[in-house]
């Protein structure tokens, strides 16, 4: 168990070569799935001639990150509590122009037989209260070592880029304040929130016209 110095976390001599592990398995996960997102992006552009994820972020979460989550949740600081109660270790971000994309994305990831979708949680059709909308997907993905295979848990958010640009003000503002915001600010976010809804929602009407009128001239 990691003993805490100050407010730092310090893992013994012992599990650093664990904790190493746990972080390296994670990585690779991540690597899988990039892999897998740009071949299914590349060849729906292929099929469609258009590119439903815009951008991809990817990230292993930091150790402080994972103590402070293990520490939350009142759980010891080991590599053993990392691996089963923190499933967001390894995150992707995929950023899209509309909101149908992010079904077809979701779409296309259940399709994949080696992937195993355990959780989804939909935040677009059913926001958070603050106004948060995203789609979240905990995934479990094989990884092939040289003497064995894993399964790795990694989360997929999904979103569009307004709801993502909308994501990352509620983070500073929450950061900044330590999770404990203004109620005029708060008041304001979820104003925002509904603004972003409504750009969404006129992103598709003009899409679904373009497309419309694309369709009429190949006729």
């Amino acid at each position: 168990m990691i003993k805490k110095e100050g407010n730092n976390v310090q893992p013994s001599v012992n599990e650093l070569k664990e904790w190493r592990n746990v972080m390296l398995l994670h990585r690779f996960a991540l690597e899988e799935v990039n892999t897998k997102l740009k071949i299914l992006n590349e060849e729906f552009q292929f099929i469609h001639d258009y590119n439903p994820m815009e951008h991809i972020k990817s990230r292993v979460k930091s150790f402080e990150s994972i103590g402070a989550k293990l520490e939350k949740k009142g759980l010891d600081i080991t590599p053993e509590n990392a691996r089963e109660h923190v499933h967001d270790i390894a995150g992707i971000r995929i950023s899209c122009s509309f909101v149908s994309d992010i079904f077809k994305i979701q779409e296309m990831l259940e399709s994949q037989s080696d992937l195993k979708i355990l959780r989804v949680k939909d935040y677009v059709n059913q926001p958070k209260p603050s106004g948060y909308r995203s789609l979240h997907l905990l995934c479990e993905v094989p990884i092939f070592l040289t003497n064995r295979s894993e399964r790795m848990v990694v989360e997929i958010q999904i979103r569009t880029v307004a709801m993502d640009f909308w994501a990352s003000l509620e983070h500073k503002i929450y950061y900044k304040y330590q999770h404990e915001a203004p109620k005029h600010l708060t008041d304001e976010l979820k104003e925002a929130a509904l603004i972003v809804r409504q750009l969404d929602d006129k992103m598709r009407n003009l899409n679904e016209e373009i497309n419309r009128y694309k369709n009429e001239q190949d006729q």
